[in-house]
């Protein structure tokens, strides 16, 4: 039996637990810096920045988790309407090939009709083929005509910076 439920603040551990397996899966298991201070007062304060739904799997008598999904809101100024971005979508190895990603996102989905999104978006690593063939089998199209620019770390401050005026 499988089990889909919102995060509480009690899940942060758990949820960081699964960023370290999505980063170690990635092959960026050095990359994350975030910290369980950093999960609970971005999910789970006045304003929360993320939002998150747990996966359990029942095993004997009790859930043990399986996977997890991390998103939220942004804005399509073209369509004049919030959407939803997937920032991470993980299932643990042990546990996939179970329709547990599969919920996550129909779950995830649902949401956005609840909440009247018109878009649903995630990103992807090339080399990931399994997820693309996962993703393209529920419907969703790669975007390849568009690049993500980044600025990061110690490189922001340095880019605010050109803000002054001479």
């Amino acid at each position: 039996m499988l089990n889909i439920r919102p995060a509480t603040p009690a899940d942060v551990p758990q949820i960081l637990a699964f960023i370290r397996d999505l980063a170690a899966y990635e092959r960026e298991p050095d990359a994350v810096h975030a910290t369980e201070a950093d999960l609970l007062r971005d999910g789970f304060g006045p304003t929360p920045r993320f939002y998150c739904l747990i996966a359990e799997l029942k095993q004997a008598c009790h859930y043990v988790p399986a996977g997890f999904a991390l998103y939220f809101y942004n804005y399509s100024t073209w369509r004049g309407h919030h959407g939803i971005h997937i920032e991470d979508l993980f299932v643990r190895p042990e546990h996939r090939g179970k329709g547990i990603g599969k919920l996550l996102l129909t779950h995830i989905a649902a949401i956005a009709v609840e909440q009247g999104c018109h878009r649903l978006q995630w990103d992807v690593l090339e080399w990931n083929a399994p997820a693309i063939g996962f993703y393209e089998q529920l419907g969703a199209k790669m975007m390849t005509e568009w690049r993500i620019m980044r600025v990061r770390h110690e490189a922001i401050p340095a880019l605010a910076a050109q803000s002054k005026q001479p």
